[in-house]
């Protein structure tokens, strides 16, 4: 099979499809890989790294896409990429469907094979492609928000580890998810006092077995919500539903009991974000404040650590992107029941039930 690797266009996005040893691995199973001229270079990866494992460097983006039957690649593709689609072309990244219409309509339109990273799931249950970077960004939340509680860029003014003789700052996490454990570990770590909510006791039980005794846990609902707000410095939003759009835990109303300067990391924002005021934003420009509350939610947080980033990713996703290459994607999702639940739409078919749920969509919209 032919794979193209391009380079990612989005703002600020310096993460790459695939490393060096991924094309590696797939020249030796005898497959020819297109990589975009200096796709890399923003993860440490440069056209001659690419070369020596064997791949074909190109100049364009549009000759990558127009030269290989499967495209692997970080974010979903922007609008400038849209017509570059072929109908038959397998797409294999981060899609987040259910956030953007605009999106679902064009790759519906495209008649490609649209296979999203974050769909895949394995037998227990988790998503194996998503969970690396739902760490990094789970462990940038708190990065970002102890930085954006400083009182220059209109924050609290609170060290969140606090220091001897002054308490230290409290964080307040939704979900006890991927992210909500990594945030509440690195809070933990500052020794700023935790907080950590989630409707499934189990992940609770976990997290109290688990983490240090000052990372408290609490059932999630509204009215604990609203209590505990009042008192928190940095509010992490790491609620995660499959395929769907995450739900408003904090509503615009809420705001007004926070305290000025509260920081609120929204790392579901990908998914529509879990705070009503949630809109996207980029690392070039990435807080906003409403009601005195700083609000940061860039969309693509691990791409600010793409060395880190790059390596976590593909060290998940070259092992699914083989099997589509070897196989081909029909008998690679028969045959593999956790690649099947990453097919979202199939040659101008949306696939994945969330997906019109999202939308509203009564039936499969061609």
């Amino acid at each position: 099979m032919i794979v193209g690797i391009p380079k990612e266009i989005k703002n600020n996005e310096s993460r790459v499809g695939m490393t060096p040893a991924g094309v590696f691995e797939l020249v030796k199973n005898n497959h020819k890989v297109y990589v975009q001229s200096e796709a890399g270079e923003g993860s440490g990866f440069f056209n001659q790294d690419y070369q020596q494992a064997g791949a074909i460097i190109l100049d364009t983006i549009g000759q990558v896409y127009a030269m290989s039957e499967m495209i692997v690649k970080v974010k979903e593709p922007i609008e400038e990429e849209y017509d570059l689609i072929q109908a038959g072309q397998i797409l294999f990244t981060y899609f987040h469907f259910a956030s953007s219409e605009a999106l679902t309509k064009a790759m519906i339109k495209q008649k490609a094979i649209c296979i999203a990273y974050e769909t895949v799931e394995d037998e227990e249950g988790t998503l194996p492609l998503l969970t690396p970077m739902s760490e990094v960004a789970g462990r940038m939340a708190i990065q970002q928000g102890a930085k954006y509680l400083e009182k220059p860029v209109k924050g609290r003014g609170v060290l969140l580890g606090g220091v001897p003789g002054v308490a230290p700052g409290k964080v307040l996490v939704l979900g006890a998810g991927v992210v909500g454990i990594q945030a509440a570990k690195m809070a933990a770590g500052l020794g700023a006092h935790v907080t950590i909510l989630d409707i499934n006791m189990k992940r609770l039980r976990y997290v109290n077995d688990v983490m240090p005794p000052h990372v408290v846990t609490e059932f999630s609902n509204e009215f604990n919500i609203r209590k505990l707000i009042k008192t928190h410095d940095l509010i992490i939003g790491g609620v995660l539903l499959k395929g769907a759009k995450a739900p408003n835990l904090i509503t615009r109303d809420m705001l007004k009991e926070m305290r000025p300067g509260t920081v609120i990391v929204d790392v579901a924002v990908d998914q529509g974000g879990c705070v009503e005021t949630t809109r996207p934003t980029t690392h070039e420009d990435p807080i906003y404040i409403i009601d005195d509350v700083v609000h940061y939610s860039v969309a693509n947080m691990p791409g600010a650590v793409p060395y880190t980033s790059t390596m976590a990713l593909t060290n998940v996703t070259l092992p699914y992107a083989l099997k589509l290459a070897n196989l081909g994607w029909e008998a690679a999702c028969e045959k593999d029941a956790s690649l099947h639940k990453g097919l979202n739409i199939v040659e101008g078919k949306v696939v994945y039930q969330e997906i019109m749920e999202a939308f509203g969509w009564e039936e499969i919209v061609a």
